[in-house]
């Protein structure tokens, strides 16, 4: 059985990235050898999935950020990589979702953007939530959670706070309200 965790960092006033997509205020979290579970957690997943904008935030890296990690990315638009470990899907989640969990992926990353998690979060396809909280109110930007948001029940399974005043909270779907 396939498992959906979106692991993603967001403002205290919910935004995920600012209007333009940027995401340089996350440059706060830049601690020597603190990497807030993230290698963990890589680790733990077998592939990817993310909109477009977010892979192409991506693509404006230094280096690749998903290595070794089949990354489906969800577009309408006809997109194109000389990657051989990125696929492009214009399938409903539902469909896509299926279709990767028979390729044998089991732990899926949902990596972001707020559009992609809404699609998920409407078909209840996100069994755990994993989100760090930045001590940053951005005012504006890409909200982690877009209206309309469906109500979804969650369970704390832990949380943790570092030293960077980072909140780190792990969640599980419990169902429908």
């Amino acid at each position: 059985m396939t498992k959906v965790t979106l692991y993603i960092a967001a403002s205290l006033d919910g935004y995920i990235a600012r209007s333009d997509g940027g995401i340089d205020w996350l440059s706060i979290l830049n601690i020597e050898g603190e990497d807030y579970g993230y290698g963990a957690f890589y680790e733990s997943i077998d592939a990817i999935v993310l909109g477009s904008n977010t892979y192409e935030v991506g693509l404006g890296f230094d280096e690749w950020p998903y290595p070794g990690k089949r990354s489906f990315v969800f577009t309408k638009r006809h997109l194109q990589s000389e990657r051989q470990d990125v696929v492009f899907i214009s399938d409903t989640v539902k469909n896509a979702l299926v279709n990767i969990e028979a390729q044998g992926f089991e732990n899926i990353w949902l990596v972001g953007g707020g559009a992609l998690i809404n699609s998920f979060l409407q078909h209840s396809l996100i069994d755990e939530y994993i989100i760090s909280t930045i001590p940053t109110i951005l005012g504006s930007g890409i909200q982690l959670f877009p209206p309309p948001t469906p109500e979804e029940k969650l369970q704390l399974i832990n949380s943790k706070q570092y030293s960077s005043g980072l909140l780190q909270s792990h969640y599980r779907r419990t169902g429908q309200p």
